[in-house]
């Protein structure tokens, strides 16, 4: 089995919440989600969440506010799973409940270090 990143992507409005109850009913789609690839063996790691709060290390050291530059749409969470190739990764990310939520997967395959 390889190894794949899904990047979770979606619109960043700090001022805008959902209610306990949709955070809730998230939640729940996620451990479902995340259960079921765990059973499965494909899982690699448990996975994080990101905050909004950043900076961008540009060079000539040069920091920039925050995690992205003017775009909208920034990078939530990260994950690792296991799978034969891209295309098993990509179904694996089809499930994703950020799809719900009006978000994105990127499936990005891992390069070994030391791998040619």
């Amino acid at each position: 089995m390889k190894e794949f990143a899904l990047i979770f992507r979606n619109d960043f409005h700090p001022e805008t919440g959902y209610s306990p109850d949709k955070l809730q009913e998230i939640m729940k789609q996620w451990q479902v989600w995340m259960s079921c690839m765990a059973a499965k063996g494909q899982l690699d790691n448990a996975g994080t969440r990101l905050g909004g709060d950043g900076s961008t290390v540009k060079p000539g050291s040069l920091v920039t506010n925050g995690p992205y530059a003017e775009i909208k749409e920034m990078i939530t969470g990260i994950i690792v799973v296991k799978a034969g190739d891209i295309d098993g990764a990509t179904e694996i990310a089809k499930g994703c409940p950020i799809l719900n939520a009006g978000g994105s997967v990127e499936v990005r395959n891992i390069i070994p270090i030391g791998a040619n």
